[in-house]
């Protein structure tokens, strides 16, 4: 049908544009805050480009399922405009004929978003945590960002380097500040390299630098020059299996690990689906506009329902995760409430002769009607 082939490409032509502006913002805000936590020296600056990958993953579902419903409400809220609705209605046509159409296009984005929530996102949640943790467990010094100082796991140990070479294990212009049983120690040197022990432990080597050790003034204050300094830097082992946040469990593990953290997460993703399917559904009806009017207040009104759906949704999965409500109590009652409210809307849509009020309706089916022609009149 000519009207269903048009009405797909009008489709696909809002969905991609608005996927490029919502993945364009996503995308500049992941950047700044990931590189701001590089700066600060809490991820490595060699895996910003893969943390930002894994973010992107993760706001996938999220992304897909608006864009599902401003791409549909955008494409008829243009129709009630440019009256081409009117004569849709006038040719006898239904305002339910959309629905076929629009689930052609809607329901793979809805397979895509139930994969995303289901698989992809949990498992870039768990490489992301990864990364973080790997560089929680390296030596101090790789921690460090060229001209920043930087604490030691220990707390009881300030590093500053002024660059770095070699894969973080070559170090120049090393300042070290050491405070332990109440001595301060600062060693300086113009270079310094990271060796092992042989025994899983690791050393910083300074070369050509000088050692203060005490307070200034005091009788007990100390200096000298070296050549080479070696002094052992903090080393953690590797990250243990089962610290993985809960949210990058896979949903297999989620499934054999009964309890209310697995199963408000399990409430979540099986929630995204469900709501981009609703709301997809939901934007026929909404997207009746007065075509004098603005269409302004459609998307506003779009985007203010999809936040309450978002926020209600979270409402729930912390109940369960906090145990004041059951899991089989608490996944469907928000998303049949909104399935109904899609049906009454439609019901609400589907005369497009009345005005849009109660008293209206009620005063038209308290109208008499004519009486057949031929018919004796009482």
């Amino acid at each position: 049908m000519i009207f269903q082939r048009a009405l797909r490409r009008e489709l696909a032509a809002s969905a991609g544009a608005t996927f490029t502006v919502l993945f364009t913002v996503l995308v500049t805000w992941t950047l700044i805050s990931i590189l701001g936590k590089a700066a600060g020296g809490k991820v490595a600056s060699g895996d910003v480009v893969a943390l930002i990958a894994f973010a992107m993953l993760n706001y996938l579902p999220t992304i897909l399922t608006l864009t599902s419903f401003i791409s549909v409400l955008a494409v008829v809220t243009r129709t009630y405009r440019d009256s081409e609705m009117v004569v849709w209605f006038a040719s006898g046509l239904s305002l339910t004929r959309w629905i076929r159409p629009v689930l052609i296009f809607g329901l793979p984005l809805v397979i895509l978003t139930a994969s995303l929530s289901l698989f992809v996102t949990p498992w870039a949640k768990m490489k992301s945590s990864e990364f973080v943790q790997r560089f929680e467990k390296r030596e101090d010094l790789k921690k460090v960002s060229p001209g920043q100082f930087k604490e030691s796991s220990s707390a009881n140990r300030v590093f500053f380097v002024e660059g770095v070479s070699g894969e973080a294990t070559l170090v120049h212009n090393v300042f070290v500040n050491t405070v332990e049983d109440k001595l301060n120690t600062v060693v300086v040197a113009k270079e310094g390299v990271i060796e092992p022990d042989g025994k899983g432990g690791q050393f910083l080597v300074l070369k050509n630098g000088r050692r203060y050790q005490g307070n200034p003034g005091q009788a007990d204050f100390q200096s000298m020059e070296f050549e080479r300094y070696s002094m052992r830097v903090a080393t953690q082992g590797p990250v243990a299996d089962g610290e993985l946040p809960t949210d990058a469990l896979s949903t297999q593990e989620l499934l054999a690990t009964p309890n209310r953290s697995t199963r408000a997460e399990l409430l979540y993703r099986i929630g995204a689906p469900i709501t981009c399917f609703l709301l997809i559904l939901l934007a026929i009806p909404l997207g009746f506009v007065n075509p004098r009017a603005g269409s302004a207040t459609n998307l506003i009104l779009a985007l203010l329902i999809f936040i309450t759906y978002l926020n209600l949704s979270k409402m729930s999965q912390a109940s369960v995760a906090q145990g004041k409500s059951e899991f089989a109590m608490a996944w469907w009652p928000l998303h049949l409430l909104v399935a109904l409210w899609v049906l009454a809307m439609f019901v609400w849509r589907l005369n497009p002769n009345h005005r849009y009020h109660p008293k209206v309706l009620w005063a038209a089916l308290k109208r008499p009607r004519l009486a057949p022609q031929g018919a004796p009149h009482k």
